[in-house]
């Protein structure tokens, strides 16, 4: 289709269903929709003018929602794919280039006569999107050239993981546009995975690409992570009356690296002292009936997180029976009784050497009292700073929004749903 085909097309309500099956229900999110793809395409004709039909392309942000601090342990994690995403509006130019210009950042072009892992472009948005050409190009894919804008609203910090989106929009892109869309999801969740760790030279797990390339609730289980298994949930929350809430209580993330670190360190010191390296490994019964031998060699808290390790594990694996039988309210047990774990045992809603500010306990403490009891919240993600997260009754969600906005500001709150699809191409109608 060409760019006029598209506007026309929005504007005529042809793209609304699948919008409503990407952005949620409402009137409101099917409106904001319809604007956000009219404007994207606006800036593309005005970047690449000289392009003829274009393809338009998807890729989620995602969400923990459960298996807090279980992943470094190889244990288990349930996340999934949200309505918060990055859109491409793409031409395959034919040529041997990637030309990629995202709101708000400088262009990007990378040539890929030579996929090498370059050290200059480390951290940049140019090793990601090189090393998952090289990705396609190792598992004997196809690689071609293409011009791409970009817009998005998962926003760096937010907890959502705006890399994982981008590494599978990208992989998307070269999928349906080079290759028929032979690769699997998971395919392109560990391509992107690899351009991560290689190319950008950040280590990180797989977590993060499966949810947003999944789309749906993505149970997976770390146990052996060159092999995880992956277990796809369909459940719609909003169907049963929910939304997702994701509060940024802005606290700041400096500094606290260490924090972060002494979680995986001190829980790898007690699985050693249990004899194995990681606590996935590790009997549960046989360091309760050691605790007195390990207060020799570990400390308090450090046997506190392996506690809260052993029941997380086998909750996150809760979790996904309970989407999968539909049964919501043993699932906000599970959340709340995650959530108290998180304060009690693993001790991550606010950093040791600040304990004066504590905006994720506030944020919980009111989220409770707003919620008097129906719904669930917990602690987002890593912790220390940061989001948490709620599951808000639908008629309540944007009084809950303007009260958190409230305390946090506005624009704090993102009200989101669960959608179906991970990396997506919108349909041509």
């Amino acid at each position: 289709m060409n760019l006029s085909e598209f506007i026309n097309g929005i504007s005529a309500g042809k793209y609304d269903e699948q919008f409503r099956m990407l952005y949620g229900s409402s009137e409101k999110a099917v409106l904001r929709a319809r604007a956000r793809y009219l404007s994207a395409a606006e800036s593309f004709s005005g970047l690449y003018p000289e392009s003829g039909d274009i393809r338009v392309f998807t890729a989620s942000g995602r969400t923990e929602i459960g298996g807090n601090h279980t992943d470094h342990q190889h244990g288990c994690v349930l996340a999934a794919a949200v309505s918060l995403d990055i859109i491409a509006v793409v031409s395959f130019s034919g040529r041997d280039v990637i030309r990629v210009k995202s709101e708000g950042y400088d262009a990007v072009e990378v040539k890929l006569g030579s996929l090498k892992a370059k050290k200059t472009e480390k951290g940049t948005s140019a090793a990601l999107i090189r090393g998952i050409a090289a990705g396609f190009k190792e598992k004997g894919m196809i690689v071609g050239g293409f011009d791409a804008y970009m817009n998005s609203d998962v926003l760096s910090g937010s907890g959502l993981s705006s890399s994982a989106a981008f590494e599978v929009l990208v992989g998307t892109i070269i999928n349906e546009g080079f290759n028929g869309g032979s690769a699997e999801a998971a395919d392109i969740a560990r391509i992107g995975q690899f351009a991560e760790n290689v190319y950008f030279g950040k280590a990180s797990g797989l977590m993060d690409q499966m949810a947003a390339a999944l789309g749906g609730f993505a149970a997976v289980d770390f146990a052996d992570p060159e092999n995880s298994v992956i277990r796809r949930i369909d459940f719609d929350f909003e169907r049963c009356g929910y939304l997702v809430c994701i509060t940024d209580t802005k606290g700041s993330h400096a500094g606290l690296s260490d924090e972060y670190s002494a979680v995986a360190s001190e829980m790898k010191h007690v699985a050693e002292e249990l004899g194995c390296k990681f606590l996935r490994e590790a009997d549960e019964g046989e360091f309760y009936r050691k605790l007195p031998e390990l207060r020799k060699v570990c400390n308090d808290r450090e046997l506190l997180r392996a506690a809260h390790f052993f029941a997380e594990n086998k909750r996150a694996a809760d979790e996904a029976e309970a989407l999968s039988d539909g049964d919501t309210e043993w699932f906000f047990e599970l959340v709340n009784e995650s959530g108290a774990s998180s304060a009690e045992l693993l001790q991550n809603l606010y950093p040791c050497a600040d304990p004066k500010n504590q905006p994720i306990p506030l944020a919980i403490m009111l989220s409770r009292r707003f919620l008097g009891g129906s719904g669930a919240v917990r602690v987002h993600g890593g912790g220390f700073a940061g989001t948490i997260q709620a599951f808000v009754p639908s008629y309540l969600a944007s009084d809950y929004a303007a009260e958190m906005e409230r305390i946090f500001g506005e624009g704090s709150c993102y009200v989101l749903t669960v959608r179906p699809v991970g990396g997506y191409e919108l349909k041509y109608l």
